[in-house]
C-alpha cells in the first residue's frame, strides 16, 4: 500500500470489554449534539467545525492467537495488510501473547506490535528471548492511557508506512541501477564489438597498404629484372643452337680421325681429345644447359609473378567459370608435387558459376594445395578440398593435416615475401599473392591452424562481380 497511508490494527485479546475501550479510543465519534451544533452555528453565523484531517484507524478484532492468524493471513491475501496488532498477554486457553506474536511475524514480518499486559511480573527478558523483535515491538501495560494508546498507533502505522516507502524507494532505486548495469553492459558489449571491428578493419588497412606497397616495388623490380631475363633467355636459346652446332662438328671430326693419313696428326688428336675429356664435356654441357635453362626460367616465373601481384600487364576480363573444373585442373597441375606427400579428398558441394578470373582463381587454389603439401611431415598426409554456397557467396576450403602454424606464423602468413621455408625453397609471395587475387574479386580469404594438428584456408567470394570504374582504374 503505497498510495493511501495504511493504519488497520488487528486487536487480539480474550476480553470483550477490552476492544470496546480500543474502539472508543482509535475509532472517531460522533459528536453530541451534532444537531444542536448546527442550530448554533446557524443562529450565531460561527462556522462548523471542521471534520478531523487525520485519516481514521481501521480496527479489526480477534479474541484469540489462531484467530487472529487466520485475520492476518486473510488480510495478506487480500493485499490489505495490518500495519499494528495489540495483543495481550494472558489468553487462555489458547496461544499465549507471545506464542501468538510468533506466529503473527512468521506470517508477515512488517508487523508493528504492542503487547498489552497487566501483570507486572511478566519478565521482558523472557520475552526478548523467545522473539525476534528487533525494532517492532513495544509493551502496553493495563489500565494503559487513552492518549498513551492513540499515540502509539499514531506512530507505529506511520513507521510501518515509512518503513514500506523506504522500502519501495529502495526497490525502485535497484531496479534502475539494474537498468543502468544493464544499459551499460550493453554498451559496453558494442563498444567492445565496435573495438574489434575498427582492429580487424586496421588490420585489414595495414595489410592492404603493405601489399599496394610492395605493389609498387614489385612493378619497378618487375620492369627493370624482365627485359635482361628477355634477352638472357633469348640468347640461351641460340646458343643452345650453336652448340649443337658445335657437337655435330665434333662428331664429323671424330668419324674422320681414323681417315688422317698422318699418324703423329691422329695421335695428336687422340691425345688432345683426351685431355679435354670432350666425352665428358659432351655428356656434362647438356646437363649444365638444362639446370641454366631451369634457374631462368625459375627467375623468369619470379619476374611474372612480381607482375601479376602488381597487376602489371593485366588485361584479362571477369567471366563466368565451375570452380570445379578449376579445381580440378589445377590438381591436374600439381599431381607431381602432391603424389608422394599427401591423399587428396574431394568434398565438393553444390555450387553455382562464379564471375572472376579463373586463371588468377587457379593460381589460387595451386598456392593452397602446394603449401599443403609442403606442410605434410614425414608421415603422408591428407588434403581435403571442401566447396558450398551461402546467400550471394561461395566458398572453398584447404585443409591438410600437416604441421600446422603457430599463433606467430599465423599472424604473418599474408606478408609479402614471408616463409618459412629454406632459403631458395621458396619466395613468400604465394600467399600475399592469393590475398591479391581474393582480394581483388571482392572477397575474403582467412586461415585457421593448431599445430601439431594441420591447417585450413577457406576462400569467399561472391558469386557476380560488382566492377565499378573505380575498381577498373585501380587494377
Amino acid at each position: 500500500m503505497t498510495a493511501a497511508q495504511n493504519r488497520r490494527i488487528l486487536l487480539v485479546d480474550d476480553m470483550p470489554a477490552i476492544h470496546e475501550d480500543f474502539r472508543k479510543i482509535l475509532l472517531p465519534q460522533a459528536p453530541e449534539h451534532a444537531e444542536l451544533e448546527s442550530v448554533e452555528a446557524a443562529l450565531f453565523g460561527d462556522e462548523p467545525k471542521a471534520a478531523a484531517s487525520t485519516p481514521a484507524f481501521e480496527v479489526d478484532s480477534a479474541y484469540q492467537g489462531r484467530e487472529a492468524l487466520a485475520k492476518l493471513q486473510a488480510s495478506l491475501e487480500a493485499g490489505l495488510p495490518y500495519a499494528l496488532a495489540f495483543v495481550d498477554m494472558r489468553m487462555p486457553p489458547g496461544w499465549d501473547g507471545v506464542e501468538t506474536i510468533e506466529h503473527l511475524w512468521q506470517a508477515d514480518p512488517r508487523l508493528q506490535v504492542v503487547i498489552c499486559t497487566a501483570y507486572s511480573d511478566t519478565s521482558w527478558d523472557e520475552v526478548l528471548s523467545r522473539l525476534d523483535v528487533r525494532d517492532r515491538l513495544l509493551i502496553l501495560k493495563k489500565p494503559f492511557d487513552a492518549i498513551e494508546v492513540h499515540q502509539l498507533a499514531r506512530t507505529l502505522t506511520a513507521k510501518w508506512n515509512a518503513t514500506e516507502q523506504a522500502t519501495a524507494q529502495l526497490t525502485a532505486l535497484e531496479d534502475a541501477v539494474h537498468e543502468r548495469t544493464r544499459q551499460i553492459t550493453r554498451t559496453n558489449e558494442a563498444l567492445q564489438a565496435e573495438i574489434a571491428e575498427r582492429k580487424a578493419i586496421e588490420g585489414h588497412l595495414v595489410q592492404s597498404e603493405k601489399l599496394a606497397s610492395i605493389g609498387q616495388l614489385a612493378a619497378g623490380v618487375a620492369h627493370e629484372i624482365n627485359n635482361p631475363i628477355g634477352y638472357v633467355f633469348s640468347n640461351f636459346g641460340t646458343l643452345e643452337g650453336y652448340l649443337a652446332q658445335v657437337f655435330e662438328m665434333l662428331a664429323a671430326y671424330e668419324d674422320a680421325e681414323p681417315s688422317v693419313g698422318a699418324a703423329d696428326v691422329a695421335a695428336r688428336l687422340r691425345a688432345l681429345r683426351e685431355r679435354l675429356e670432350l666425352a665428358f664435356l659432351k655428356e656434362d654441357i647438356p646437363v649444365l644447359m638444362r639446370e641454366s635453362r631451369q634457374g631462368i626460367a625459375r627467375v623468369r616465373q619470379i619476374v611474372q609473378d612480381l607482375k601479376d601481384f602488381s597487376h602489371v600487364d593485366s588485361t584479362q576480363d571477369f567471366q563466368w567459370a565451375n570452380l570445379h573444373q578449376g579445381i580440378d585442373s589445377t590438381l591436374n597441375v600439381v599431381a607431381g608435387e602432391i603424389k608422394y606427400k599427401a591423399d587428396v579428398v574431394k568434398e565438393y558441394g553444390e555450387i553455382p558459376d562464379v564471375e572472376c578470373l579463373p586463371s588468377q582463381i587457379n593460381q589460387v587454389v595451386m598456392n593452397l594445395v602446394v603449401n599443403a603439401a609442403h606442410a605434410m611431415g614425414e608421415q603422408r598426409g591428407c588434403i581435403t578440398i571442401r566447396t558450398g554456397a551461402e546467400a550471394e557467396q561461395v566458398w572453398l576450403e584447404v585443409a591438410d593435416t600437416g604441421s600446422g602454424m603457430p599463433p606467430d606464423t599465423l599472424k604473418r602468413v599474408f606478408e609479402p615475401f614471408f616463409t618459412t621455408k629454406p632459403i631458395g625453397k621458396g619466395t613468400g609471395l604465394g600467399l600475399s599473392l592469393s590475398y591479391g587475387i581474393v582480394q581483388k574479386h571482392q572477397g575474403r580469404i582467412g586461415v585457421e591452424s593448431v599445430v601439431g594438428r594441420g591447417t585450413t584456408f577457406r576462400v569467399t567470394l561472391p558469386m557476380r562481380q560488382q566492377v565499378t570504374a573505380a575498381s577498373v582504374a585501380l587494377d
